[in-house]
């Protein structure tokens, strides 16, 4: 089954499969109303997912001239003393505005596990289904007035879901920009539709004679409210990258990673808590190099642009950026030129959000093989973006199962936090 809201999808196949797909614009009856947000905390996270695993050694931990460094050459950032991959210009001039850490471990060295780990922050159990990040914003975070999913994955191919919060957490998918949700326009006229859905209606109360009475107020109604508002909603142009000048998106390279993240800013200035961006093709096996060179490129261009978007609409104090794949890359070179899967300290970036900017936490050994002598945890980095949220993440929910289920267990990396 493909996305949702990309091509292939009638509005009929889009209402129908709203309840298994979880659709994310349905807004939860147990938000957590804490008021708004404190002046000095985030309000909104983008995700920049890097599926397949980057490696450090080919992005923000390189390590040239030593007998695991391949041919990647390194060049200097705006912070003295902390190297980039040459790969990485734009970012390296904007070092000052990212906190990299050098040193998360994990014991996740497999996709589906790795994924499910640092989109949660939790290990994967057959027990309960912990949500996605997204989904806990969503839920932390509701947004009056927000007529657009509060949680949106654009180019997923595993896209972050609601776990124990509920399937209408999952994030609401979206393909390549270009042509992001065709299936919000009525071929049919407004006036044809509307006869339709008042069809719908007659039908509809009358399955519900003599039936219990919570058969009137089901999921499915939801869901069809909700997507017929968002249909009518003026914020669905939140979607539309071509409503940008053309120095913007040529800013952001006009190709899918690009233009998505360029949507990604657009959904957080209208009130987005939760976006996820894809950039697949990390898996490097083989031909390592040649792939980091090429990926590197987009990631570069597009993170440095989202950047620069953010801190010139005044965005990025209250948007936090996370850049990160479900583990890195192993120092040893394989005999197909690749690197493997590595979970003893690899690289995660952060933005913005009111976190320290400039610093790099934790240190990788010269050959990088080594466990890091101050490892960053995931529950850790997780407690951090929830501090900075404003989400409780000590709380407790009950599970699917019944089951007391605390949301994170972590400490805030104190070396992130401002003073």
């Amino acid at each position: 089954m493909g996305p949702l809201g990309a091509a292939g999808f009638s509005r009929r196949d889009f209402l129908r499969l709203g309840a298994a797909a979880g659709l994310s614009f349905v807004a939860p009856p147990f938000a957590w109303a804490q008021g708004e947000p404190g002046e000095d905390l985030a309000t909104s996270l983008i995700v920049l997912w890097l599926d397949g695993g980057p490696s450090q050694l080919e992005t923000f931990d390189p390590k040239p001239g030593t007998r695991i460094g391949g041919p990647t050459r390194a060049i200097d950032t705006r912070v003295p003393g902390v190297r980039f991959c040459a790969d990485l210009p734009r970012l390296a001039e904007r070092a000052d505005k990212l906190a990299v850490l050098r040193s998360v471990v994990t014991r996740e060295g497999e996709h589906q596990r790795g994924r499910y780990l640092m989109r949660t922050g939790k290990p994967l159990l057959p027990t309960v289904a912990q949500p996605s990040v997204g989904a806990v914003l969503a839920h932390e975070l509701p947004r009056e007035g927000l007529e657009i999913p509060p949680h949106v994955a654009l180019l997923a191919n595993d896209p972050p879901r609601g776990g124990f919060l509920g399937a209408e957490l999952n994030a609401f998918v979206v393909g390549d920009p270009k042509d992001p949700l065709p299936d919000l326009v009525s071929p049919a006229g407004e006036e044809r539709f509307a006869a339709r859905m008042e069809d719908l209606a007659l039908l509809e109360r009358g399955f519900a004679r003599g039936r219990p009475g919570r058969a009137q107020d089901t999921q499915h109604h939801t869901l069809a409210r909700r997507a017929r508002s968002m249909m009518e909603s003026e914020q669905v142009a939140a979607f539309d990258y071509r409503r940008e000048p053309e120095r913007t998106i040529e800013a952001y390279g006009d190709d899918p990673f690009g233009r998505a993240c360029l949507v990604a800013r657009r959904l957080v200035e209208t009130g987005v808590p939760a976006v996820e961006v894809t950039l697949d093709g990390w898996d490097s096996h083989a031909n390592n190099f040649e792939v980091h060179t090429e990926l590197a490129e987009r990631l570069d261009r597009a993170f440095a642009a989202l950047l620069d978007d953010l801190i010139e609409r005044e965005l990025l104090r209250k948007t936090i950026v996370l850049c990160c794949g479900e583990f890195g890359r192993t120092p040893r070179i394989n005999a197909l030129e690749g690197r493997d899967h590595w979970t003893r300290g690899f690289s995660v970036v952060l933005a913005g959000g009111g976190l320290r900017s400039g610093v790099v936490v934790g240190e990788t050994d010269p050959e990088g093989e080594r466990p890091p002598a101050d490892p960053v945890r995931v529950p850790d980095l997780y407690a951090t973006l929830y501090a900075r949220l404003g989400v409780d993440g000590s709380q407790w929910f009950d599970s699917d199962q019944g089951r007391p289920i605390q949301l994170n267990s972590g400490e805030p990396l104190r070396q992130l936090l401002p003073a």
